[in-house]
């Protein structure tokens, strides 16, 4: 990596982590620069992981009073994420990259989706499971959402709020909290997956690690300022047009 690119990714990383503060999403924007500056596909997925850990940690300390208070109700959910999230970091790891490149639109694609539909989506989980009821069903449902947050993860957000609230976490700020965490620490094992796998790129990932908490900072500050309706459009126009691009890339 040479000062340019370094330069980029830290750019490209200030932006991510502003953006993930004020609307998420920034995988969309995050991933595809690491594989403009030389990254194979697989490694880039890996890298990003460590590189937006910052911004996805950074909302932590501002809900440790809702997290203290759910003790050990946390343990099973940290426990299936984690279990998930590792399952589907080794699907990464072992499987053949060209078949991760072919899934590479199909998953830009299912990213812009659950983030343009994410609200609708848990709207009609807990209006058809209801909170508190189908527990097994939930945990499997989580289960599976967290191979895909361990193999891509982009999106994720929102599966994971609706799984808190449908778990009788009905309080938003305290399913928010359970978001970030689950978020976090499957982030951390899936970095640890991947690092020992030696999929990242270490000088990339901490290049754009940097950007990322200074944007993830200035995110915070700026997220009461702006209108978030619009910058939600631009991600999930960027993300439409991302994914045509990438299948013509990949199928023409």
């Amino acid at each position: 990596m040479d000062a340019t690119q370094a330069v980029i990714l830290i750019v490209i990383g200030i932006f991510g982590g502003v953006w993930n503060a004020i609307a998420g999403g920034a995988t969309l924007f995050t991933f595809p620069a690491l594989m403009a500056i030389g990254l194979p596909p697989v490694v880039a997925n890996a890298t990003n992981y460590l590189a937006l850990l910052p911004s996805n940690a950074a909302a932590l300390p501002a809900y440790k009073e809702e997290l203290r208070g759910l003790g050990g109700r946390l343990f099973p959910l940290l426990v299936v994420s984690g279990l998930g999230a590792i399952l589907g970091s080794i699907l990464l790891l072992v499987s053949d990259p060209d078949v991760f490149v072919v899934l590479i639109p199909f998953l830009i694609l299912a990213a812009t989706c659950l983030f343009a539909f994410g609200d609708k989506l848990r709207s009609w989980l807990l209006n058809t499971l209801g909170e508190g009821r189908g527990d097994k069903a939930i945990y499997a449902f989580l289960f599976l959402s967290s191979i895909y947050g361990g193999y891509f993860g982009a999106g994720l957000g929102f599966i994971l709020l609706a799984i808190a609230q449908l778990m009788a976490f009905s309080n938003f700020h305290v399913a928010n909290s359970i978001k970030n965490l689950l978020a976090t620490s499957f982030t951390i094992l899936s970095v640890l997956v991947f690092g020992l796998g030696g999929l990242i790129a270490w000088p990339q990932a901490i290049a754009m690690m940097v950007g990322s908490t200074i944007g993830g900072y200035a995110g915070g500050r700026l997220a009461k300022r702006v209108n978030t309706r619009l910058l939600r459009g631009g991600v999930i126009g960027f993300g439409l047009v991302l994914s045509v691009v990438y299948f013509v890339r990949t199928f023409l």
